[in-house]
């Protein structure tokens, strides 16, 4: 009895120094995990001193929360609030709110005017005045009564570090397909959330942003890092439909526009966030009478870099296939991909996900097979046309505006179910990448490219 006794002591001190030593492994990861990962989780790099423009800027067109043909303008100037209004050419001042937003390294007074009761398909010149300062002239146009048609442009992440070339890509597109009547951007407009940056995506957007629309939603980059990410408040002054539409601090926005009701969520959050606009999500999507259901966010529901986003999933995915969105439109990830989801026989159905990004920046994905679609190493918009009983999508390659994507959704009557044309099966993917000498990371991109083109060669582009 006194054996047994003495060796179950032992058996307890060695689990007790095996517990002791898996804590301390554990820990030792989880320290060198923190230490590599510090910079990509918390840092945020300093915001260079600045002030606010000495003359009216940075002006931004966007719907509002009253109607399809209500407009909010957005703009800066100055440094304190003055007196500021929006001026028509027939003589109308509508007033502006001003509020002065201080960020780290400087403050900056921005003004937003709501406009109401905007006549339809009509064409209004306007400029925005602070202080006396005036803007110059810009023009919007309110689309008809009666939607024959709808036609938008998407992109995802912008993040233009490139010299301005964004502006180039976004104002060429605009001129091959003049139907566009707005903008939205799938979030990471901006690359931080400083001065330089807000400065730097006005001018990719500039000439687009005083004429169209522009709808944004919230990316990772547009929160400043920390255990809990934080969103500036100009943020909101800019994009400033948020401002009357926002839940419990959550940036969510619906519009109803003819046919088709969008539905901008806030990703970037945490989970009890996330639940809160899981049931904003809900509660809007039972209420719609929309023919037409589409959801923006940033973070896709369906990664195409492996098993991320699954917060995101697990909140919103049951949703958007239970009450009949037909598109989603995604960004965050750095690549093209479009997945259609499939009913029990195989047969293509709606919801339709789509990942797309216009940014300098390239990432390494996974090549999934319930993706239908895959683009790397370039940078691409989307078109999506409403017109009748079809909803058409289109991606193009931003560089040569070359069509790389292409469907249909058809939904001949409110009880038949969506059908789905794929006519990008019948364009060629392009596949070319060149690893960077000496990375590992890149050869094993390369390796996955190779064995992907190996499983679906009718996918490729010929060369």
């Amino acid at each position: 009895m006194f054996i047994f006794a003495e060796s179950l002591y032992k058996m307890k001190q060695i689990g007790r120094k095996i517990g002791i030593i898996a804590t301390l492994i554990l820990l030792i990861l989880a320290a060198v995990l923190l230490i590599s990962r510090w910079k990509i989780w918390f840092y945020n790099p300093p915001e260079p001193p600045y002030h606010g423009l000495s003359e009216p800027g940075r002006v931004l067109l966007t719907f509002g929360t009253e109607d399809e043909w209500s407009r909010n303008i957005s703009w800066q100037c100055g440094e304190e609030v003055k007196d500021a209004w929006v001026e028509t050419s027939a003589g109308k001042r509508i007033l502006a709110q001003g509020t002065v937003f201080a960020s780290r390294s400087g403050k900056a007074a921005y003004y937003v005017a709501k406009l109401r009761r905007l006549k339809p398909n009509t064409s209004y010149r306007y400029r925005v005045v602070t202080d006396g300062k005036a803007s110059r002239w810009y023009q919007l146009r309110t689309q008809p009564l009666k939607h024959k048609e709808t036609e938008f442009m998407y992109v995802g992440d912008v993040q233009d570090t490139i010299g301005g070339q964004a502006n180039r890509f976004l104002l060429e597109a605009w001129q091959r397909h003049p139907q566009t009547e707005f903008l939205i951007c799938g979030g990471d407009l901006v690359e931080r959330p400083i001065d330089d940056c807000w400065a730097e995506a006005f001018r990719s957007i500039d000439s687009i942003s005083q004429t169209l629309p522009v709808l944004c939603v919230t990316g990772n980059h547009d929160y400043l890092k920390g255990l809990v990410g934080t969103l500036e408040r100009r943020f909101s002054l800019v994009f400033s439909y948020f401002l009357d539409s926002e839940v419990s601090g959550n940036q969510v926005y619906t519009l109803r526009y003819g046919d088709v009701q969008f539905f901008l969520l806030d990703s970037n959050r945490e989970l009890p966030n996330l639940a809160i606009q899981r049931g904003w999500l809900q509660a809007q999507l039972q209420r719609s009478q929309a023919k037409w259901k589409i959801v923006v966010l940033h973070h896709p529901l369906h990664s195409i870099k492996g098993c991320n986003n699954l917060t995101q999933c697990w909140m919103f995915d049951d949703l958007v296939r239970e009450y009949g969105v037909d598109l989603v439109l995604q960004g965050h990830e750095h690549a093209y991909a479009r997945m259609t989801r499939k009913q029990d026989d195989g047969t293509p159905t709606t919801p339709v996900y789509t990942v797309s990004h216009c940014s300098p920046k390239n990432y390494r994905i996974e090549f999934d097979d319930k993706f239908d679609k895959f683009g790397i190493s370039s940078r691409y918009y989307q078109q999506v046309r409403i017109k009748g009983d079809t909803l058409s999508v289109a991606a193009y390659e931003v560089e040569h505006h070359q069509l790389y994507d292409s469907l249909a959704i058809v939904k001949p009557s409110a009880s038949a179910p969506p059908h789905i044309l794929d006519y990008g099966k019948q364009i060629p993917e392009y596949m070319e990448f060149t690893p960077e000498s000496g990375s590992k990371k890149d050869e094993a991109f390369a390796q996955r490219i190779r064995e992907y083109c190996q499983r679906h060669p009718e996918r490729l582009q010929k060369q």
